[in-house]
Protein backbone atom coordinates (compact mmCIF):
# COMPACT_ATOMS: atom_id res chain seq x y z
CA UNK A 1 0.00 0.00 0.00
CA UNK A 2 2.92 2.52 0.10
CA UNK A 3 3.44 2.92 -3.38
CA UNK A 4 -0.42 3.98 -3.74
CA UNK A 5 0.26 6.73 -1.26
CA UNK A 6 -1.02 9.42 -3.09
CA UNK A 7 1.36 12.30 -3.11
CA UNK A 8 3.67 8.95 -4.06
CA UNK A 9 1.94 8.48 -7.15
CA UNK A 10 1.57 11.62 -7.65
CA UNK A 11 5.66 12.32 -8.02
CA UNK A 12 6.55 8.93 -9.92
CA UNK A 13 8.55 10.34 -12.98
CA UNK A 14 8.72 8.26 -15.69
CA UNK A 15 12.54 7.56 -17.57
CA UNK A 16 12.79 7.73 -21.40
CA UNK A 17 13.23 3.72 -21.12
CA UNK A 18 10.21 3.30 -19.58
CA UNK A 19 8.02 5.73 -21.77
CA UNK A 20 9.03 3.38 -24.53
CA UNK A 21 8.51 0.16 -23.33
CA UNK A 22 5.27 1.01 -22.30
CA UNK A 23 4.35 2.26 -25.55
CA UNK A 24 5.73 -1.33 -27.04
CA UNK A 25 3.87 -3.20 -24.75
CA UNK A 26 0.74 -1.16 -26.16
CA UNK A 27 1.84 -2.23 -29.71
CA UNK A 28 1.77 -5.70 -28.73
CA UNK A 29 -1.21 -5.39 -27.18
CA UNK A 30 -3.17 -4.60 -30.74
CA UNK A 31 -1.44 -7.12 -32.73
CA UNK A 32 -2.02 -10.40 -30.39
CA UNK A 33 -5.68 -10.94 -31.55
CA UNK A 34 -4.03 -11.47 -34.82
CA UNK A 35 -1.63 -13.96 -33.51
CA UNK A 36 -4.29 -15.37 -31.84
CA UNK A 37 -6.29 -16.42 -35.20
CA UNK A 38 -3.07 -17.92 -36.73
CA UNK A 39 -2.57 -21.57 -36.63
CA UNK A 40 -4.70 -22.63 -33.10
CA UNK A 41 -3.00 -25.79 -33.57
CA UNK A 42 0.54 -24.41 -32.85
CA UNK A 43 -0.91 -22.13 -30.57
CA UNK A 44 -2.13 -24.75 -28.11
CA UNK A 45 1.30 -26.42 -28.15
CA UNK A 46 2.66 -22.97 -26.73
CA UNK A 47 0.19 -23.14 -24.42
CA UNK A 48 0.71 -26.46 -23.03
CA UNK A 49 4.59 -25.77 -22.81
CA UNK A 50 4.09 -22.46 -21.13
CA UNK A 51 2.00 -23.97 -18.51
CA UNK A 52 4.62 -26.18 -17.67
CA UNK A 53 7.48 -23.97 -17.50
CA UNK A 54 5.25 -21.75 -15.46
CA UNK A 55 5.04 -24.27 -12.61
CA UNK A 56 8.13 -25.64 -13.13
CA UNK A 57 9.90 -22.31 -12.96
CA UNK A 58 8.12 -20.60 -10.46
CA UNK A 59 8.45 -22.97 -7.55
CA UNK A 60 12.24 -23.83 -8.83
CA UNK A 61 12.55 -20.03 -7.80
CA UNK A 62 11.69 -21.23 -4.20
CA UNK A 63 13.98 -24.56 -4.55
CA UNK A 64 10.78 -26.90 -5.17
CA UNK A 65 11.53 -29.42 -7.71
CA UNK A 66 10.63 -32.76 -8.61
CA UNK A 67 12.47 -34.79 -11.02
CA UNK A 68 11.42 -34.48 -14.55
CA UNK A 69 9.29 -37.85 -15.18
CA UNK A 70 7.32 -37.29 -11.91
CA UNK A 71 6.66 -33.10 -13.28
CA UNK A 72 5.66 -34.97 -16.58
CA UNK A 73 3.29 -36.73 -14.52
CA UNK A 74 2.00 -34.31 -12.66
CA UNK A 75 1.33 -31.69 -14.91
CA UNK A 76 -0.68 -34.24 -16.96
CA UNK A 77 -2.30 -35.01 -13.83
CA UNK A 78 -1.87 -38.60 -14.02
CA UNK A 79 -0.41 -39.15 -10.62
CA UNK A 80 -1.12 -37.90 -6.84
CA UNK A 81 1.73 -36.50 -5.06
CA UNK A 82 4.08 -38.14 -3.56
CA UNK A 83 6.17 -35.59 -1.30
CA UNK A 84 5.91 -32.13 -0.25
CA UNK A 85 7.37 -30.38 -3.44
CA UNK A 86 5.12 -32.77 -5.50
CA UNK A 87 2.45 -31.35 -3.44
CA UNK A 88 3.28 -27.52 -3.96
CA UNK A 89 3.79 -28.07 -7.75
CA UNK A 90 0.11 -30.01 -8.55
CA UNK A 91 -1.22 -26.96 -6.13
CA UNK A 92 0.20 -24.33 -8.32
CA UNK A 93 -0.65 -26.18 -11.49
CA UNK A 94 -4.17 -26.34 -10.32
CA UNK A 95 -4.31 -22.24 -9.28
CA UNK A 96 -2.65 -21.57 -13.09
CA UNK A 97 -5.14 -23.51 -14.96
CA UNK A 98 -7.86 -21.64 -13.14
CA UNK A 99 -6.74 -18.22 -14.02
CA UNK A 100 -6.26 -19.27 -17.52
CA UNK A 101 -9.36 -20.43 -17.83
CA UNK A 102 -11.77 -18.25 -15.95
CA UNK A 103 -9.15 -15.34 -15.82
CA UNK A 104 -12.48 -13.07 -16.11
CA UNK A 105 -14.48 -14.50 -13.64
CA UNK A 106 -11.87 -14.41 -10.92
CA UNK A 107 -12.25 -10.53 -8.75
CA UNK A 108 -8.86 -9.05 -8.06
CA UNK A 109 -9.39 -9.18 -3.78
CA UNK A 110 -8.12 -10.01 -0.25
CA UNK A 111 -10.92 -13.38 -0.66
CA UNK A 112 -8.83 -14.12 -4.24
CA UNK A 113 -5.78 -13.97 -2.71
CA UNK A 114 -6.61 -16.25 0.32
CA UNK A 115 -8.17 -18.93 -2.32
CA UNK A 116 -5.35 -19.02 -4.59
CA UNK A 117 -2.89 -19.29 -1.14
CA UNK A 118 -5.23 -22.66 0.17
CA UNK A 119 -5.54 -23.77 -3.26
CA UNK A 120 -2.24 -23.76 -4.02
CA UNK A 121 -0.93 -25.42 -0.89
CA UNK A 122 -4.03 -28.31 -0.66
CA UNK A 123 -1.91 -31.06 -1.36
CA UNK A 124 0.30 -30.51 1.19
CA UNK A 125 -1.78 -31.30 4.37
CA UNK A 126 -1.14 -27.52 5.45
CA UNK A 127 -3.84 -25.72 5.69
CA UNK A 128 -3.61 -22.69 3.44
CA UNK A 129 -5.67 -19.30 3.12
CA UNK A 130 -5.15 -17.55 6.02
CA UNK A 131 -2.43 -15.05 6.88
CA UNK A 132 0.14 -14.96 8.69
CA UNK A 133 0.52 -15.60 12.44
CA UNK A 134 4.25 -15.17 13.00
CA UNK A 135 6.42 -12.33 11.88
CA UNK A 136 8.71 -13.60 8.97
CA UNK A 137 11.54 -12.32 7.80
CA UNK A 138 13.61 -11.74 4.34
CA UNK A 139 17.13 -13.11 5.12
CA UNK A 140 19.82 -12.83 2.51
CA UNK A 141 22.60 -15.95 2.73
CA UNK A 142 26.26 -14.79 1.66
CA UNK A 143 28.48 -17.58 0.51
CA UNK A 144 30.39 -18.07 4.34
CA UNK A 145 27.13 -18.95 6.03
CA UNK A 146 26.31 -15.30 7.39
CA UNK A 147 22.36 -14.60 7.12
CA UNK A 148 21.51 -11.17 7.36
CA UNK A 149 18.14 -9.86 7.78
CA UNK A 150 17.42 -8.12 4.30
CA UNK A 151 14.10 -6.82 4.90
CA UNK A 152 11.38 -7.11 7.45
CA UNK A 153 7.99 -6.92 6.44
CA UNK A 154 4.65 -5.60 7.52
CA UNK A 155 3.80 -7.52 11.19
CA UNK A 156 1.04 -10.49 11.56
CA UNK A 157 -1.15 -8.12 13.29
CA UNK A 158 -1.42 -5.34 10.54
CA UNK A 159 -1.80 -7.94 7.90
CA UNK A 160 -5.38 -7.86 7.39
CA UNK A 161 -5.55 -3.88 7.41
CA UNK A 162 -2.55 -3.45 4.89
CA UNK A 163 -3.96 -6.10 1.87
CA UNK A 164 -7.55 -4.59 2.02
CA UNK A 165 -6.11 -1.00 1.75
CA UNK A 166 -3.84 -1.87 -0.84
CA UNK A 167 -6.85 -3.56 -3.04
CA UNK A 168 -8.60 -0.74 -1.95
CA UNK A 169 -6.15 1.80 -3.57
CA UNK A 170 -5.05 -0.13 -6.64
CA UNK A 171 -9.32 -0.54 -7.45
CA UNK A 172 -10.22 3.24 -7.31
CA UNK A 173 -6.23 3.89 -9.13
CA UNK A 174 -7.93 1.29 -11.99
CA UNK A 175 -10.93 3.50 -12.24
CA UNK A 176 -10.00 6.74 -12.11
CA UNK A 177 -8.03 5.83 -15.50
CA UNK A 178 -5.01 8.07 -15.16
CA UNK A 179 -2.03 5.45 -14.56
CA UNK A 180 -1.50 2.85 -17.25
CA UNK A 181 -1.99 0.18 -15.53
CA UNK A 182 1.50 -1.32 -16.69
CA UNK A 183 2.41 0.65 -13.71
CA UNK A 184 -0.11 0.14 -11.00
CA UNK A 185 -0.01 -3.46 -11.49
CA UNK A 186 3.72 -3.48 -10.64
CA UNK A 187 3.38 -1.57 -7.41
CA UNK A 188 0.49 -3.83 -6.65
CA UNK A 189 3.11 -7.02 -6.80
CA UNK A 190 5.89 -4.84 -4.89
CA UNK A 191 3.44 -3.54 -2.25
CA UNK A 192 2.14 -7.66 -1.95
CA UNK A 193 5.96 -8.47 -1.78
CA UNK A 194 6.89 -6.35 0.96
CA UNK A 195 3.64 -7.13 3.33
CA UNK A 196 4.65 -10.92 2.84
CA UNK A 197 0.94 -11.90 3.92
CA UNK A 198 2.22 -15.58 4.41
CA UNK A 199 3.96 -17.66 6.36
CA UNK A 200 4.89 -19.70 3.18
CA UNK A 201 4.35 -19.09 -0.64
CA UNK A 202 4.37 -15.17 -0.73
CA UNK A 203 6.58 -15.31 -4.00
CA UNK A 204 4.30 -17.99 -5.92
CA UNK A 205 0.82 -16.17 -5.36
CA UNK A 206 2.72 -12.91 -6.10
CA UNK A 207 3.03 -14.20 -9.48
CA UNK A 208 -0.38 -15.97 -9.91
CA UNK A 209 -1.58 -12.66 -8.73
CA UNK A 210 0.50 -11.10 -11.58
CA UNK A 211 -0.97 -13.07 -14.30
CA UNK A 212 -4.54 -12.13 -12.90
CA UNK A 213 -3.82 -8.64 -13.05
CA UNK A 214 -2.45 -9.43 -16.63
CA UNK A 215 -5.23 -11.00 -18.17
CA UNK A 216 -8.18 -8.44 -16.59
CA UNK A 217 -5.90 -5.57 -18.37
CA UNK A 218 -5.99 -7.14 -21.71
CA UNK A 219 -1.96 -9.01 -21.88
CA UNK A 220 -2.76 -12.46 -22.45
CA UNK A 221 1.09 -13.08 -23.42
CA UNK A 222 0.91 -15.34 -20.24
CA UNK A 223 -1.10 -17.95 -21.60
CA UNK A 224 1.65 -19.19 -24.26
CA UNK A 225 4.70 -18.01 -23.10
CA UNK A 226 5.51 -18.31 -19.41
CA UNK A 227 6.55 -15.01 -17.66
CA UNK A 228 7.86 -17.14 -14.71
CA UNK A 229 10.41 -18.64 -16.85
CA UNK A 230 11.35 -15.41 -17.78
CA UNK A 231 11.21 -14.48 -13.91
CA UNK A 232 13.24 -17.31 -13.51
CA UNK A 233 16.34 -16.37 -16.07
CA UNK A 234 16.30 -13.16 -14.80
CA UNK A 235 16.61 -13.92 -10.99
CA UNK A 236 20.00 -12.17 -9.99
CA UNK A 237 17.81 -8.91 -11.06
CA UNK A 238 14.64 -9.91 -9.88
CA UNK A 239 16.43 -9.97 -6.52
CA UNK A 240 18.31 -7.56 -6.41
CA UNK A 241 15.69 -4.48 -7.88
CA UNK A 242 13.15 -6.40 -5.14
CA UNK A 243 15.98 -5.68 -2.83
CA UNK A 244 16.62 -2.02 -4.07
CA UNK A 245 13.33 -0.90 -3.94
CA UNK A 246 11.55 -2.41 -0.44
CA UNK A 247 14.54 -0.30 1.01
CA UNK A 248 12.30 2.87 3.14
CA UNK A 249 9.07 0.94 1.61
CA UNK A 250 8.03 1.08 5.32
CA UNK A 251 8.35 5.36 5.26
CA UNK A 252 6.92 5.58 1.82
CA UNK A 253 10.31 6.75 0.64
CA UNK A 254 11.11 3.70 -1.50
CA UNK A 255 12.35 3.59 -5.15
CA UNK A 256 9.62 2.21 -7.79
CA UNK A 257 10.88 2.91 -11.50
CA UNK A 258 13.62 0.22 -11.53
CA UNK A 259 10.96 -2.08 -10.32
CA UNK A 260 8.45 -1.11 -13.13
CA UNK A 261 11.03 -1.39 -15.12
CA UNK A 262 12.03 -4.63 -14.75
CA UNK A 263 8.21 -6.00 -14.58
CA UNK A 264 8.05 -4.69 -18.27
CA UNK A 265 10.94 -5.78 -19.13
CA UNK A 266 9.77 -9.34 -18.21
CA UNK A 267 6.83 -8.76 -20.64
CA UNK A 268 9.17 -7.49 -23.50
CA UNK A 269 10.95 -10.91 -23.31
CA UNK A 270 7.57 -12.59 -23.71
CA UNK A 271 6.07 -10.81 -26.19
CA UNK A 272 8.90 -10.61 -28.04
CA UNK A 273 9.24 -14.42 -28.32
CA UNK A 274 5.81 -14.97 -29.10
CA UNK A 275 6.28 -12.22 -31.99
CA UNK A 276 9.23 -14.73 -32.57
CA UNK A 277 7.30 -17.41 -32.92
CA UNK A 278 3.85 -16.06 -34.19
CA UNK A 279 5.85 -14.65 -37.29
CA UNK A 280 6.41 -18.17 -38.22
CA UNK A 281 2.92 -19.02 -37.50
CA UNK A 282 1.98 -16.26 -40.06
CA UNK A 283 4.00 -16.57 -42.47
CA UNK A 284 3.03 -20.37 -42.83
CA UNK A 285 6.87 -21.44 -43.21
CA UNK A 286 8.12 -23.86 -40.27
CA UNK A 287 5.60 -23.87 -38.36
CA UNK A 288 5.85 -27.34 -37.53
CA UNK A 289 9.28 -27.25 -36.76
CA UNK A 290 8.40 -24.41 -34.76
CA UNK A 291 6.07 -27.11 -32.84
CA UNK A 292 8.71 -29.49 -32.54
CA UNK A 293 11.68 -27.09 -31.02
CA UNK A 294 9.23 -25.51 -29.18
CA UNK A 295 8.45 -29.16 -27.02
CA UNK A 296 11.67 -29.86 -26.87
CA UNK A 297 13.14 -26.98 -25.47
CA UNK A 298 10.11 -27.22 -22.54
CA UNK A 299 11.01 -31.15 -22.25
CA UNK A 300 12.43 -31.83 -18.48
CA UNK A 301 14.82 -34.23 -18.73
CA UNK A 302 15.70 -37.04 -21.47
CA UNK A 303 12.86 -37.76 -24.00
CA UNK A 304 11.86 -39.63 -26.66
CA UNK A 305 10.27 -39.49 -30.18
CA UNK A 306 6.79 -40.60 -28.47
CA UNK A 307 6.89 -38.00 -25.85
CA UNK A 308 7.45 -35.05 -28.69
CA UNK A 309 4.39 -36.86 -30.76
CA UNK A 310 2.11 -36.60 -27.60
CA UNK A 311 2.71 -32.77 -27.32
CA UNK A 312 2.83 -32.39 -31.15
CA UNK A 313 0.03 -34.48 -32.06
CA UNK A 314 -0.24 -32.80 -35.74
CA UNK A 315 3.81 -33.59 -36.24
CA UNK A 316 4.54 -37.46 -38.15
CA UNK A 317 6.56 -39.14 -36.49
CA UNK A 318 8.63 -38.77 -39.84
CA UNK A 319 8.76 -35.24 -39.14
CA UNK A 320 9.73 -35.23 -35.49
CA UNK A 321 12.37 -37.65 -36.28
CA UNK A 322 14.05 -35.50 -39.34
CA UNK A 323 14.06 -31.99 -36.96
CA UNK A 324 15.82 -34.16 -34.23
CA UNK A 325 18.51 -34.82 -36.93
CA UNK A 326 18.69 -31.73 -38.11
CA UNK A 327 18.89 -30.28 -34.41
CA UNK A 328 21.70 -33.11 -33.85
CA UNK A 329 24.00 -31.95 -36.39
CA UNK A 330 23.05 -28.47 -35.35
CA UNK A 331 24.51 -29.17 -32.17
CA UNK A 332 21.21 -28.49 -30.36
CA UNK A 333 20.67 -32.07 -28.75
CA UNK A 334 22.20 -35.62 -28.80
CA UNK A 335 21.05 -39.01 -29.19
CA UNK A 336 21.82 -41.52 -25.62
CA UNK A 337 20.54 -44.18 -26.56
CA UNK A 338 19.56 -46.10 -29.91
CA UNK A 339 16.46 -48.44 -31.00
CA UNK A 340 12.25 -48.35 -30.90
CA UNK A 341 12.51 -46.57 -28.12
CA UNK A 342 15.91 -43.97 -28.50
CA UNK A 343 16.18 -41.39 -25.86
CA UNK A 344 17.34 -37.83 -26.07
CA UNK A 345 18.52 -34.52 -24.24
CA UNK A 346 19.31 -31.21 -25.15
CA UNK A 347 22.95 -30.82 -24.55
CA UNK A 348 23.29 -28.38 -21.63
CA UNK A 349 21.35 -30.69 -19.50
CA UNK A 350 22.61 -32.91 -16.77
CA UNK A 351 25.57 -30.93 -17.02
CA UNK A 352 26.73 -31.42 -20.52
Amino acid sequence: MQSFIPERLANITLSNELVRMIRRLGEYKGKQDLFKKQAPEVLENMRRVALIQSTESSNRLEHITAEPQRLKELMADKTKPQNRSEAEIAGYRDVLNTIHNSAENIPFNENTVLQFHRDMLKYTGIQGGHWKTMQNQIVEIFPDGIRQVRFEPVKPAQVSEYISTLHKRYKEEIQRQIIDPLILMPLCVLDFLCIHPFSDGNGRVSRLLTLLMLYHHGYEVGRYISIEHVIEKTKESYYDILKTCSTNWHDGQHQVIPWIEYYCSVLLAAYDEFERRADILVSGRGSKTEMVKNAIDAHMGNFTVSDIQEVCPTVSIDMIRHILKQMKEDGQIENISRGRYARWRKLGDNGS
